[in-house]
């Protein structure tokens, strides 16, 4: 798989007092990276997964560096790769640049669940997610 790159301007609402980022809208902002992964490369939207298929990909555990702040109006380039595909978990590494510099390093897992049962569910499993398993297998 090649990268997918996610752009996202630094608003106003994702600042501190002092025009940075405050750090917990990182996380917001990766998981919109994820969720927009998921839609455009994989074919999977959130609304789809958690609404049709009764399906969700929580976090179970998350890993960042801060390099450098970010400030309000700077342009951030989120790029995400696979690590690792397990056989319902999946690592994703996620770089966010501005103008070539690195600004956050993060590596995050998800894992596929059956939102009735609540437990893991394999990726082979659910035909939606051939993109994946064949590419990565």
């Amino acid at each position: 798989m090649t990268l997918f790159e996610f752009q996202h301007p630094v608003l106003f609402q994702h600042c501190d007092p002092a025009g940075i980022v405050f750090y917990p809208r990182y996380f917001e902002m990766v998981n919109a990276c994820v969720e927009t992964w998921f839609d455009q490369e994989i074919g999977v939207s959130f609304n789809q997964m958690h609404l049709q298929l009764g399906l969700s990909v929580p976090t179970v555990l998350t890993e960042t560096k801060f390099h450098a702040p970010s400030h309000l109006g700077d342009h951030l380039i989120f790029q995400l790769k696979i690590a690792k595909l397990g056989s319902s978990s999946l690592l994703l590494q996620i770089t966010v640049l501005c103008e070539a510099q690195i600004r956050l390093t993060n590596e995050t897992t998800v894992v596929l669940v059956d939102q009735q049962s609540g437990r893991p569910t394999p990726w082979s499993q659910h035909a939606q997610f051939n993109t994946l398993t064949h590419t990565h297998s």
